[in-house]
């Protein structure tokens, strides 16, 4: 099932719960009702956002609830007020046994980031070894990046990866409404 079905078959009055993960994610399991506004895109439904906003409280969720954080405040910057994180994300929605869909297994954005990350400290070994020792740089980069990440949470290569073609749904194909 493609995410954007799910959103062009929705209706505003139907709409309370927007996972914000990618679209991979959403399509290998979802909560049963759940649409997909993947983090990335959330300014573009700025309008349908408020619309819906005006009578129901929009319920953010994400794998675990650092994205749906990141959405709420990105939605309070732009006058929209009435959200939620819905606690321990899918994770603690798969664990509770809630319902949901599931489709094609695909791959996590985090997974993204480990093989990428991976990549670039191989890459930058091999080429600080054979070709030039300030390759080495770009392993040490990518290794700063990473523990920056682990300790605020917060991973550039991510919201980098985020906007990936393969990553993102395509807005005119899709509404909250």
């Amino acid at each position: 099932m493609k995410a954007t079905q799910t959103q062009s078959e929705a209706t505003s009055e139907a709409i309370t719960l927007v996972d914000v993960r990618t679209p991979g994610e959403f399509a290998e399991v979802h909560a049963d009702g759940a649409v997909n506004i993947p983090l990335a895109d959330l300014k573009e439904f700025a309008e349908d956002f408020k619309d819906i906003a005006k009578n129901k409280t929009i319920h953010l969720m994400c794998r675990t609830e650092r994205r749906a954080t990141i959405a709420k405040e990105t939605l309070k910057e732009m006058g929209i007020t009435a959200t939620a994180i819905v606690p321990g994300g899918m994770t603690r929605w798969l664990e509770e046994g809630k319902n949901v869909v599931r489709g094609k297994k695909g791959m996590s954005i985090e997974r993204q980031v480990r093989i990428c990350a991976g990549g670039l400290v191989v890459i930058g070994a091999v080429l600080g070894y054979f070709v030039n020792p300030a390759f080495i740089a770009l392993s040490a980069f990518v290794g700063a990046g990473l523990i920056f990440a682990g300790i605020t949470d917060t991973c550039g290569m991510a919201m980098v990866l985020g906007r990936l073609p393969f990553n993102r749904i395509k807005t005119e194909t899709c509404s909250l409404r």
